[in-house]
């Protein structure tokens, strides 16, 4: 909800300049979130989970994201003496307090935390880095053997012209203004009091261009302000924002007013009336200057500050002690590991100076608790070499333990689901990418021997006609062209024995075409089993493109060369086959019987089914090629031919009870 997922993941989406877009990964991972959510599953350890010194006491200050991740992941590896220590009544640090509801709800952070308090982590709150507190050397001698602080920047930066200006005056900083919003509109943040928001009215001037920034002026308009304008020192290509947080203040009508630097604040009456600015330029050397002689007068009622944070508390600094801080009384952190001076402390969050977003935090938690690891690992052990690569276990629930996998023809599946040979398995390496995403099993591209190779431009997909959405999951149908792989039999072979190393637990299944020759038949089968392929598809029913070659369609349709050509393969190979059936027949039971008279282990239903998608009012096909409008028939799937697929599976085990089937 609050990750920059416009720089992440879905900025580097293949589908970025296409007609629908990015994939919106945000929202899935939202949605899918939100389904678990009302799910109320908790979360648990694996089963057999266990880290040697595991009752070690292990200390994190501070409840926001770094040490929630961190905490998170230091119970999963099997920690089981694991305190966080929070300052405040709530839990969430700025995830709770200054991130507004609209963009995090606090039922969202509230979430976090109970799956964090399902592995047994113990939250004290109202308990806070101070010398009268809790100090890194009373932490060290109370036992604990590792220290995370994760307490952010708790103190506004302030420019000294804001030096005398209160609330009342109408001056806020981001410190003091996004908590107080956040109290007014998170139900149960502050306990049982009745917090209000701040009362804003007429224009505000927010003074920054981060996030924080960008948070203050949307959460202005919902207080009250009639016009906010953002103002900052450089220009709209140095708005260190994400751009999600910068779009929501563009839509909200906030105003961006770059290249001004603050001279001063008036003040008339006890109030804050107006704002003058210096213009700023930057000069050839790339330094950024201020111009006395431009100078701009802005009205104002209220001046939002929010040029970022700091620690500026004495109190804290002095419980830091023995860490080695910089200039800005910060701990000095090393990037790799996250750890400080002193070997049993680790830093991460808003306080590590590296990290400036929620997701950056949680990966700097991520990483602090491989380290932590490995220290106490180490300390126990004397040992200063590394105790293996990083590894730190996944998500699990009860759910992890219910066994979905199934046997068929003495394979066994992890469970059910798994990638046809189609687009998606067009590669070697989407087919590594599913099976790290837990699929099951993979069938190939389907490929032929060096002689029968063709070109293929993949993918060539087009959305099918629907009275549905045009976009999304509920689109009714696609129709494609999809020739076989223009990869050789070797890529294929070699791709195979190393899923195969690498994914041991995984089904891979070699699709395979040839014309109706025994001998390539008997070459090819022999090839992919001896890649260690756990079974063979024999495509027999690619509807494009290659009939010419006698391949595909050619020999799917006929029951006697359906049998013979799974007689060939029988007497080439030991592993199981299946033949993949074409539904462009009258009688897809023929070909099934056909195949099992052959020997064929079992069959695949269904491929593609032929069709022309459409055709205007002109009798012009769509889609249409050239001037000449030239088309052909393409391969239908989706939603369109599910009835279709399920009536020839629903026949094939009637007519053939037991046979093997392939619902793909």
């Amino acid at each position: 909800m609050v990750c920059p997922t416009s720089d992440l993941c879905v900025g580097g989406c293949n589908l970025q300049a296409s007609e629908e877009g990015p994939i919106n990964i945000g929202g899935l991972q939202q949605f899918a979130t939100e389904v678990f959510k009302q799910m109320r599953i908790p979360q648990t350890r694996a089963p057999g989970t266990q880290v040697k010194f595991a009752e070690s006491k292990i200390a994190l200050l501070g409840c926001g994201p770094a040490s929630i991740s961190c905490a998170t992941f230091l119970a999963r590896m099997g920690y089981n003496n694991i305190d966080i220590f929070e300052k405040h009544s709530y839990i969430g640090g700025l995830s709770s307090s200054e991130i507004p509801q609209y963009r995090l709800p606090l039922s969202v952070v509230n979430f976090e935390v109970e799956l964090l308090k399902n592995l047994g982590v113990k939250i004290h709150t109202q308990r806070s880095l101070s010398k009268n507190d809790l100090t890194i050397m009373n932490l060290r001698k109370s036992g604990y053997k590792a220290i995370f602080i994760g307490i952010g920047l708790p103190e506004a930066k302030r420019d000294s012209l804001t030096d005398g200006l209160t609330s009342q005056m109408g001056f806020y900083t981001s410190k003091t203004f996004l908590p107080q919003v956040a109290n007014g509109s998170k139900r149960g943040l502050c306990g049982q009091c009745t917090c209000q928001l701040p009362s804003l009215y007429g224009r505000v001037i927010v003074l920054g261009a981060g996030d924080t920034a960008f948070d203050c002026a949307t959460s202005a308009l919902r207080c009250g302000a009639t016009r906010v304008f953002v103002v900052f020192r450089r220009g709209f290509t140095n708005i260190r924002a994400v751009p999600e947080e910068i779009e929501l203040a563009r839509e909200e009508k906030c105003e961006f007013l770059p290249f001004l630097s603050p001279k001063r604040i008036i003040v008339e009456g006890g109030k804050i009336t107006a704002m003058e600015f210096y213009r700023t330029e930057q000069t050839d050397s790339g330094q950024w200057v201020t111009d006395p002689e431009q100078t701009t007068r802005i009205k104002a009622d209220f001046v939002i500050s929010a040029f970022g944070s700091g620690l500026y508390n004495n109190d804290v600094v002095e419980a830091l002690h023995p860490l080695k801080l910089n200039i800005n009384n910060l701990p000095v952190v090393d990037m790799a590991t996250l750890g400080s001076s002193e070997p049993d402390v680790f830093v991460g969050g808003d306080l590590a100076g590296l990290s400036e977003t929620t997701v950056e935090a949680v990966n700097d938690g991520k990483t602090a608790a491989w380290h932590m690891h490995s220290y106490i690992q180490k300390s126990y052990i004397c040992s200063r070499g590394p105790i293996g690569p990083p590894s730190l276990p996944r998500f699990h629930t009860p759910i992890d333990e219910v066994d979905l996998s199934v046997e068929m023809c003495g394979m066994r599946f992890i469970s059910p689901f798994g990638l046809a040979s189609a687009p998606p398995t067009t590669t070697s390496a989407m087919i590594r990418r599913a099976f790290q995403q837990g699929w099951a099993f993979a069938v190939t591209k389907t490929f032929s021997l060096d002689k029968d190779l063709v070109s293929n431009v993949s993918p060539r997909i087009i959305r099918g006609v629907t009275s549905r959405n045009n976009y999304g999951p509920e689109q009714g149908s696609f129709l494609n062209i999809e020739l076989i792989s223009e990869k050789t039999a070797s890529y294929w072979c070699q791709s195979v024995t190393e899923l195969k190393k690498d994914f041991p637990d995984r089904i891979v299944i070699a699709s395979i075409m040839c014309s109706y020759n025994a001998e390539d038949w008997t070459e090819l089968a022999q090839m992919a089993e001896l890649s260690g392929a756990d079974a063979l598809e024999l495509n027999l029913s690619c509807p494009h493109g290659m009939g010419e070659s006698g391949m595909g369609l050619a020999c799917g349709q006929d029951p006697m060369l359906v049998k013979n050509i799974s007689l060939w393969v029988r007497k080439a190979v030991k592993i199981p086959f299946f033949v993949k059936l074409t539904p462009n027949i009258t009688d897809i039971v023929a070909l099934a019987k056909a195949a099992q008279e052959g020997k064929a282990s079992g069959v695949s239903a269904i491929n593609t089914v032929q069709g022309l998608m459409s055709v205007d009012c002109e009798g012009v096909p769509y889609p249409a090629i050239g001037q000449e409008k030239r088309t052909t028939y393409g391969g239908v799937s989706g939603n369109a031919v599910r009835p279709i697929a399920l009536k020839a599976v629903s026949a094939i085990a009637r007519a053939l009870p037991g046979f093997p089937i392939m619902g793909i």
